[in-house]
């Protein structure tokens, strides 16, 4: 392994932004993206996630048999509280006024599974994306959190973006998602 001195230069990065990854100067840093100049539109973001779990876990969940408390409820808030939460949790994202965050469940077909959904939407800058992820995240691990004395084995995962409205970018639908019915 070479030895290196303190009084030694660092070797100089180049760093292309080929991708145009925005959060990144054109020195390669870390930096937060001056939305500054783009105009105000209406954004709205859908993500979803799923937590699996033992067929008896989510009878006990769906049926309000837990000791802890209704589940959903809980997970529910937890999942519109860290969606206005975002900024303070994912070091680059902007604070955001959301004007609406909606969070649903349903029993995943055919699996022991419960699917999760948030919607999020404002009229800002930027987009808001990582509010609804963030808000799904946080409604499954509340739901982990109000089970495991029953089920230590539930599994999080699949949480993705579905859609986006809004913004330079345009709109974006991702294949394959059935809709959902309105969660209002």
């Amino acid at each position: 392994m070479a030895s290196t001195t303190r009084n030694s230069p660092r070797p100089k990065r180049i760093v292309r932004n080929a991708g145009g990854l925005t959060h990144l100067d054109a020195r390669g840093r870390v930096r937060m993206v001056d939305v500054g100049g783009k105009p105000v539109t209406r954004r709205e973001a859908i993500a979803r996630g799923r937590i699996e779990m033992a067929p008896e876990t989510l009878a006990a969940i769906l049926g309000g048999r837990l000791h802890k408390g209704e589940a959903l409820a809980v997970a529910r808030v937890a999942g519109i509280m860290a969606a206005k939460r975002t900024h303070e949790l994912i070091p680059l994202c902007h604070q955001l006024p959301l004007e609406v965050v909606e969070v649903g469940f349903r029993s995943a077909a055919g699996a022991a599974a419960l699917e999760i959904q948030a919607r999020t939407v404002t009229t800002a800058r930027t987009g808001v994306e990582m509010e609804a992820m963030v808000a799904v995240s946080a409604a499954a691990l509340a739901i982990y959190d109000m089970a495991k004395a029953i089920d230590r084995a539930m599994v999080i995962g699949a949480i993705r973006l579905v859609s986006k409205r809004g913004g330079r970018s345009g709109n974006f639908i991702r294949a394959g998602e059935a809709s959902w019915p309105s969660q209002e």
